[in-house]
C-alpha cells in the first residue's frame, strides 16, 4: 500500500526537477513557466497570444518541440510568446490544466487557456498552429501584426557579393573575375558556377542585334562550318536569354549531331554552360543532358 504524502511535506521529486530545470535552462526564445511567471503570461495574453509547451526530462522530444515552436513563433513575426512548463518541476500547474501527457501545447488567449495539441509535430504543422492562433487573436481584436516580416536573406560570400556589385555597376569583366576566384577557392561552388555562366551569357549578348543574329543563323541552317556553328551558338544564347530554353537546346543538339572535332566540342561546351545558366534542377536540362550524351556516344 502506498503511503499518501503528508500535508505540507516537501515534494522532493518536484524539487529535484526544479533544480534540474534551473541547471538546464529553458530552450532559447522561450520563457520558463512557474506559478509566478504563469500569472505574468496570463496577463500578457490579454494583449497578445501565448503558447505553453508542457515538457519533461523523460521526453527529450518535448524539449525539442518547444525549441522548434519558439523558432516558428519568431519567424511568424514575434507576436506570440512561448513558455515552457516542466511537468516534473511544476506538477501543480500541470494538474490545474489537466495535462496528462507530454508534450502538450496549450494556448493562453485573453487570459484563458485553450488546448492546442498533444504529441509531437513537424515544423509545417507548427506553422499551421501558429497561423491559426494569430488569426484567432486578430479576430479577437488583439494587437497583432498584419503579416509576418519578410525573412532576412543571409549575406553573400565576399566574392559573390563582389560579383553582384560589379554586375550592378555593369562591370561584367569584374564580375567574371570574382566568380572565377570563387571557383578557384571552391570548384564545387554551384552558385558561383551558375553566376559565371550567366555573366558570360550577358557578355556574349550585350551588343547583339537580335534580327541580324537570327538572319545569319537562318542563312546558315543545315551548314556545319565554323561560321555557321558560331551563328547557331549566337541564336541559342538569345533564345536562353529570352526564355526559349527548349528551342536553344534543340538547336545546339542538332549542331552536335552534324559536327565533329573542334566544332562539336565548342557546341558541347556551350550547351553545358547553358545548362548551368538554366539550372541543374530544371527538367529541360535533365532531358537535354540525356540527349547530349546520346548524340556524343
Amino acid at each position: 500500500m502506498t503511503t499518501p504524502p503528508v500535508r505540507g511535506a516537501v515534494d522532493l521529486a518536484a524539487l529535484a526537477a526544479q533544480a534540474r530545470r534551473s541547471e538546464q535552462g529553458a530552450p532559447a526564445g522561450t520563457i520558463e513557466v512557474t506559478e509566478q511567471s504563469l500569472q505574468e503570461l496570463a496577463q500578457r495574453s490579454l494583449s497578445a497570444p501565448v503558447l505553453v509547451v508542457f515538457v519533461s526530462a523523460a521526453s527529450p522530444a518535448s524539449n525539442d518541440l518547444a525549441a522548434r515552436l519558439a523558432q516558428v513563433a519568431v519567424d511568424a513575426g514575434g507576436d506570440i510568446s512561448v513558455g515552457v512548463c516542466d511537468v516534473d518541476a511544476q506538477p501543480a500547474i500541470a494538474q490545474a490544466l489537466q495535462i496528462n501527457a507530454v508534450p502538450t501545447v496549450v494556448a493562453l488567449l485573453g487570459g484563458r487557456p485553450a488546448p492546442m495539441f498533444q504529441g509531437s509535430a513537424d515544423d509545417e504543422q507548427l506553422r499551421g498552429v501558429v497561423e491559426q492562433l494569430l488569426q484567432v487573436a486578430r479576430e479577437a481584436g488583439l494587437s497583432i501584426s498584419a503579416e509576418a516580416p519578410e525573412p532576412t536573406e543571409p549575406p553573400l560570400p565576399p566574392l559573390h557579393q563582389e560579383a553582384y556589385d560589379a554586375i550592378e555597376r555593369d562591370d561584367l569583366p569584374a564580375a567574371i573575375s570574382a566568380y572565377e576566384k570563387a571557383l578557384k577557392e571552391n570548384p564545387r561552388d554551384v552558385e558561383a558556377k551558375a553566376g559565371l555562366a550567366q555573366v558570360r551569357l550577358m557578355v556574349r549578348t550585350h551588343d547583339a542585334e537580335p534580327q541580324a543574329v537570327r538572319s545569319a543563323a537562318a542563312a546558315s541552317a543545315g551548314k556545319f562550318d565554323s561560321d555557321s556553328v558560331q551563328a547557331q551558338l549566337a541564336v541559342a544564347d538569345l533564345d536562353v536569354l529570352g526564355g526559349a530554353v527548349e528551342d536553344a537546346f534543340a538547336r545546339l543538339l542538332d549542331v552536335v549531331r552534324g559536327t565533329a572535332g573542334d566544332e562539336r566540342n565548342a557546341v558541347r561546351e556551350r550547351l553545358v554552360e547553358l545548362f548551368d545558366v538554366v539550372g541543374a534542377d530544371d527538367p529541360r536540362v535533365a532531358a537535354a543532358r540525356r540527349a547530349l550524351a546520346a548524340a556524343l556516344y
